[in-house]
């Protein structure tokens, strides 16, 4: 892990030189200068995390991390823990929602099973989907109630994962990342980390996850406080909260995280899960932030929290819950927007059309 914080340190701030060429070429095409808005900015923002002013960026995943989470024997879900095992096989099987999504946008989907609790159904077999990566650290977390989520050494395991998997992707060729995740009771464990880790009241973070109704967003509450006061996790020791109070897909993910900005490659988060995971990955690196995208903001309530903290401006805002890396595919939709406007659009002296006046 010390290594991938070091590359990460190592790339420093947003390539600017880059950024000023990208931007040099949009205002050539035949528009007024800015007038496509966060489409041309996100042009620009690729040439800063890539330092090409062309970046490219066709060969593509979602990652989703998969693990079980022992709070949700509190009873903080609409859904049983199964449900996690099952939905890792739907992936697999192509039939869930980022399947569809991701296939919009030319995403394969690499699924990591980094602490499913129970056997996924159908097994290892890969399907039309997903690929199934196994590599369980453990059999889901422990009740954070009761004790740590688990060991400190676990979720450093769980962050290695998260790195080598991001390894053999830039090894495959691929050039933008988008993460996801899936695991019942994990919007408990990302408010834990999230309050945690900024100081903002639990029940300010806290929200209806798989749709629990207000009495069970109380008792939700009343669990995370008493997690929070039983391990008194330290917020200047990322991965001492994230032992205590987080979840093993959410160390995978910040991993993944780790792995992408240290790589040079643009990384895209998806919603309050993802994005405590970043949390995570920028309390041990803060100037990863900027390397990353935020592509919409949640419903829940903790991930405002999260992206203020970030200081990370949402692409889209459609009232989005469901995880998986659903809203990570449709950011890459605008990612191709803007590099087709980039690449696509005749210049001023190519179209033969006047450009603006000197004032």
């Amino acid at each position: 892990m010390q290594t991938a914080i070091e590359a990460v340190r190592a790339r420093g701030p947003l390539d600017v030189d880059a950024m000023r060429e990208a931007s040099g070429i949009l205002d050539g095409l035949t528009k007024p200068p800015g007038s496509l808005g966060r489409l041309e900015w996100l042009a620009t923002w690729l040439a800063g995390v890539t330092g090409d002013p062309r970046a490219i960026t066709v060969e593509r995943t979602i990652v989703v991390a998969a693990a079980d989470h022992g709070v949700a024997r509190q009873g903080v879900s609409a859904y049983p823990s199964d449900v996690t095992a099952q939905m890792v096989a739907n992936f697999v099987a192509g039939g869930a929602a980022i399947n569809v999504l991701a296939s919009r946008v030319g995403a394969a989907v690499t699924v990591i099973d980094v602490g499913v609790a129970g056997p996924i159904p159908g097994g290892s077999a890969g399907g039309s989907g997903g690929r199934l990566i196994e590599r369980r650290v453990r059999d889901g977390t422990a009740d954070m109630t009761l004790e740590p989520a688990m060991a400190r050494e676990e979720a450093i395991a769980a962050i290695g994962v998260g790195l080598e998997a991001v390894e053999a992707l830039v090894r495959d060729g691929v050039r933008l990342i988008g993460v996801g995740e899936m695991g019942i009771g994990n919007t408990t464990a990302a408010s834990a980390l999230t309050a945690a880790l900024t100081g903002v009241p639990v029940a300010a973070v806290t929200g209806r996850g798989t749709g629990i109704d207000d009495a069970a967003v109380q008792h939700k509450v009343r669990v995370i406080e008493q997690a929070l006061a039983l391990h008194r996790p330290d917020p200047a020791d990322p991965v001492g909260v994230l032992a205590a109070v987080g979840g093993l897909e959410i160390a995978a993910l910040t991993g993944v995280l780790l792995g992408a900005v240290g790589a040079g490659i643009p990384v895209v988060l998806d919603g309050f899960i993802t994005g405590a995971a970043a949390l995570v990955a920028t309390g041990l690196v803060p100037a990863a932030a900027p390397r990353m995208l935020a592509s919409h903001r949640s419903v829940e309530p903790g991930h405002t929290v999260v992206l203020e903290r970030l200081a990370l401006d949402p692409m889209l805002e459609l009232h989005l819950r469901l995880g998986e890396g659903t809203g990570a595919a449709l950011a890459m939709g605008l990612i191709d927007a803007a590099v087709a406007i980039r690449d696509g659009m005749a210049t001023f002296a190519s179209a033969g059309v006047a450009g603006p006046t000197d004032a």
